[in-house]
């Protein structure tokens, strides 16, 4: 797979603008904590991201969730302080 190029990785600069404020606000539903029979609260995650970041259009939405949940799931998101 090759890397993608510097334009292509710069076209959702408002994506990369709000992610360190967009994931503590996605902590809660990606916590392994509050898994209802193990699946996570994805679909509130875009309620509130929605609530929180309404500049996002949909596809910078999905990518900032999409992004949280491997994120957390990997556990390379630092943890809460």
């Amino acid at each position: 797979m090759s890397e993608p190029s510097t334009d292509e990785r710069r076209k959702h600069l408002g994506v990369r603008a709000v992610f360190p404020a967009a994931c503590e606000a996605l902590r809660p539903f990606f916590d392994q904590a509050n898994r209802w029979e193990g699946q996570s609260h994805e679909h509130l995650a875009y309620r509130t991201l929605k609530e929180q970041f309404p500049q996002l259009d949909s596809q910078e939405s999905f990518i900032v969730v999409t992004t949280a949940k491997r994120l957390f799931a990997s556990g390379k998101y630092p943890p809460a302080a």
